[in-house]
């Protein structure tokens, strides 16, 4: 395969080439690149060095893929000139999410539905794929009405800038901001851009993201999404209302079940899922499992995941596997020569 990273010297680009270097990705050519101010920039993959290059240039190369990762503008208006020449693009950003001629897609849940056809492919948000990798096989088992969902959402999720935020301020040091307040030490209601309904994107992103990914608009999505001072992971209180009553016990081993999720789950250990430990993980950690006493057929759980593996780079690299392995993507060159 001759692979594009675009984006590569982002946040999310560095943890892409981490992945596919991990799971030992099929590359007979590597394009690394990145907007016209990082051209000529050298990378470094499985020790060998690499000039980042511009777009142009990459689509001229004509990739059997390429993985963005740089931004929303830079998907709209490139995306389409690469599948032009036959690429197929996998996307990280908003772009092309909620694009109803677009797939949306979480490998173990909906991979099945991707055809050679699908030359644009939308990453879904950080925060959905961990709820949705959770609420999946839950939702097949008791059919969900209802998902109150609150976030605590590292900084990392907003970039470099806002690390060095956090990490200038802990140090009591003078610098950019990448928010409207200090970080360090706070917690910031305030995830994306705010709407006319007094929701942030991040927020309406929860909200629309898992029924199209499960594919169902039966059930809602109600959320609200917060940045806390932690550097990687994103944590999640999940209320789920179900159609149907559940057993505890059945629930755990139905999510234990589920490929991709491990159950933290034992109060008498202290033995949950946390940031800490998800850092530098594929998994998606859920525990905290137990009924809502407030009315029937409630569930509440704490889901946490690596937002920039799971939740970003590792989700891309396991759709690009899939359809590797499924001969879904075909080789640009000999297919145009």
């Amino acid at each position: 395969m001759k692979v594009a990273v675009v984006g590569a010297t982002g946040m999310v680009g560095e943890v892409m080439l981490k992945v596919l270097e991990e799971r030992n990705f099929p590359i007979t050519e590597l394009l690394l690149v990145a907007s016209e101010r990082s051209v000529g920039k050298k990378l470094s993959y499985k020790n060998e060095e690499y000039t980042v290059i511009g777009l142009a240039d990459a689509v001229a190369a004509q990739p059997d893929i390429a993985i963005f990762s740089a931004g929303g503008d830079t998907s709209l208006e490139w995306a389409p000139k690469f599948a032009e020449v036959g690429t197929t693009v996998i996307d990280n950003s908003s772009a092309w999410r909620m694009d109803p001629t677009k797939k949306l897609v979480v490998p173990e849940i909906n991979a099945d539905t991707l055809t050679p056809e699908d030359k644009i492919i939308a990453n879904p948000n950080c925060s959905t794929i961990q709820l949705v990798m959770v609420l999946d096989p839950l939702h097949k088992k008791y059919q969900m009405k209802r998902v109150v969902v609150s976030t605590y959402q590292s900084v990392s999720g907003t970039g470099v800038k806002a690390v060095q935020q956090m990490e200038n301020e802990a140090a009591g040091i003078e610098g950019e901001m990448a928010y409207p307040y200090p970080i360090n030490r706070n917690a910031l209601p305030h995830c994306d851009v705010f709407l006319e309904n007094g929701y942030t994107k991040e927020e309406m992103k929860l909200a629309r993201e898992p029924q199209k990914i499960l594919d169902d608009r039966t059930f809602s999505v109600t959320a609200t999404a917060v940045r806390i001072p932690t550097a990687g992971g994103h944590s999640e209180s999940v209320n789920v209302e179900f159609h149907n009553d559940f057993d505890l016990a059945e629930v755990r081993k139905i999510l234990s079940e589920m490929p991709g999720v491990v159950v933290q789950d034992n109060t008498a250990t202290n033995t949950y899922p946390m940031p800490m430990f998800a850092n530098g993980k594929d998994e998606v950690f859920v525990g905290r499992i137990r009924r809502d006493e407030t009315q029937p057929n409630t569930l509440n759980m704490w889901i946490v995941a690596d937002n920039l593996r799971k939740g970003a780079a590792t989700n891309a690299v396991q759709i690009a596997e899939y359809l590797v392995e499924n001969n879904l993507v075909s080789n640009t060159s000999e297919a145009i020569s």
